[in-house]
């Protein structure tokens, strides 16, 4: 499982880092930082919440 996120929706506004802050996480500027595409199998589940759970649609999950 992969994820992606579309900069031009995402809002920084860390509710992902919520549900998986070992994935998400934000820089010094308040952008959004993967620590990597691929999703570590112990992550999955939090991932798919912090997608399901974000307000503008921004997170994407590649199979």
């Amino acid at each position: 499982m992969e994820i992606g996120v579309d900069r031009s929706l995402c809002e920084a506004n860390a509710i992902c880092v919520g549900f998986a802050p070992e994935v998400f996480d934000l820089d010094d500027d308040e952008e959004l930082v993967l620590a990597s595409a691929e999703v570590p199998q112990n992550q999955v589940e939090r991932v798919t919440q912090a997608v399901a759970s974000c307000p503008k649609n921004a997170l994407l999950i590649r199979s």
